[in-house]
């Protein structure tokens, strides 16, 4: 089943960012021709702090383009909003959102196939990229966030490529579903125990369990506020 083709496939590397001793590679620019695919990612693309992105679980970030309208509602005409790349995403698409696609999709990209294994989770790095405090927060909020794929078989991948859905084991999953369960419905214990369910990469599967045995949400202060030195 055809869900849509690549836009845009994007790269970047990991340099020094906003804060002291902080680093990112968020800053991505398009690619043109082949690009290879690992089970860590893309070919050249790097990951500033790899505690909490990159690794197999978040291999390539997909982020719809037609939420950009949205962001430029919000924010302004800025030109870093003229084009994708603003959110530091791999891959851009029009077509495919939060709404039609679910967790633990399985497709195909090129001789590649991916894995659909979470949502993005924003953070205090989107309020610097965008200089615009609440940035993050907003992402959050708005559920306009993107997801992560898992690399399932390397290959290589170009803009222009169909993405084919080739399985969807949890049509009742979609990730609009679980970004009301991670922010809004937040302790909706029986849909957590379904969620727990899934194939959830380790930070996410502690999250879940840690919700269920203590009947709290955690705190979501750092990931959204950051070091708490000023920016550079």
């Amino acid at each position: 089943m055809l869900l849509g083709k690549i836009q845009t496939i994007m790269t970047g590397t990991a340099v020094p960012f906003t804060r002291p001793e902080t680093f990112s590679g968020i800053d991505k620019r398009p690619r043109t021709g082949s690009v290879s695919v690992g089970f860590e990612g893309l070919e050249g693309d790097e990951q500033g702090d790899r505690r909490v992105h990159g690794g197999p679980d978040k291999a390539i970030h997909h982020y719809p383009y037609e939420h950009y309208r949205h962001w430029r509602q919000t924010f302004g005409d800025r030109e870093l909003l003229s084009a994708p790349g603003a959110f530091g995403e791999n891959l851009s698409t029009v077509g495919l959102t939060e709404d039609n696609i679910c967790m633990g999709d399985i497709l195909s990209c090129g001789t590649t196939v991916l894995e659909v294994s979470q949502t993005r989770q924003p953070c205090w790095k989107l309020d610097d990229r965008l200089d615009t405090k609440g940035a993050a927060l907003e992402m959050q909020r708005s559920g306009k966030v993107g997801w992560y794929y898992r690399v399932l078989e390397p290959g290589v991948i170009e803009a222009g490529a169909p993405l084919n859905l080739l399985d969807r084991p949890h049509p009742e999953w979609p990730l609009r579903r679980v970004l009301q369960l991670l922010y809004i419905n937040t302790m909706d214990l029986d849909a957590l125990v379904r969620l727990q369910s899934l194939r959830l990469p380790p930070s996410w599967e502690k999250i879940v369990a840690n919700r269920i045995k203590t009947s709290t949400v955690e705190s979501w202060a750092k990931r959204l506020s950051g070091p708490e030195s000023s920016r550079s």
